[in-house]
């Protein structure tokens, strides 16, 4: 169950005018945190941000599911439905929840590591291209804002200052 806090945030990012899947990353940064915290763990960091982004989907963000032949057709179908029932807020069965996380207590808590985090975004990089990275990026800076584009830029220049780029 996705935080009121985390509902804020995620509705902030959208009228920010900022994407879908910037938007769920509110729950799963949510998520993240609360394995973190010992809550609960996860298998591994796919689950950890599978479960945010199923959270998001829930909660009314209009996050596409992933494209035939990237995932199961089990995993689209529950994206599919997921998406739906954050449109008609139905809530989840108690039930089915409290199985949820009993489930989720027994597994790790290294899932949410910096070392697994990091080893997970490099491997989700490594299967984009260079493009589309870079036209991600463009699409980040633009939605910045100016004064954290200048914080960003500032940054940079010392990035590269210090690794001599």
């Amino acid at each position: 169950m996705p935080t009121k806090k985390a509902i804020k945030r995620a509705r902030r990012d959208k009228r920010q005018g900022k994407s879908a899947s910037t938007q769920a990353g509110e729950f799963v940064k949510e998520e993240i945190d609360n394995i973190r915290k010992g809550k609960h763990g996860a298998r591994n960091t796919k689950q950890a941000i599978a479960i945010g982004l199923s959270e998001a989907r829930r909660a009314g963000v209009k996050l596409k599911p992933p494209k035939a032949g990237t995932t199961s057709e089990k995993t689209r179908k529950q994206a599919e439905r997921e998406l739906k029932q954050g449109a008609s807020h139905k809530p989840v069965s108690a039930r089915r929840s409290r199985a949820r996380v009993k489930a989720l207590k027994r597994e790790s808590t290294t899932a949410a590591s910096h070392e697994a985090l990091s080893r997970q975004a490099h491997s989700a990089a490594r299967r984009r291209t260079a493009t589309d990275r870079s036209a991600a990026a463009k699409k980040a800076a633009q939605t910045k804002g100016p004064r954290k584009r200048s914080q960003a830029a500032k940054k940079a220049a010392r990035t590269r200052a210090r690794t001599g780029h």
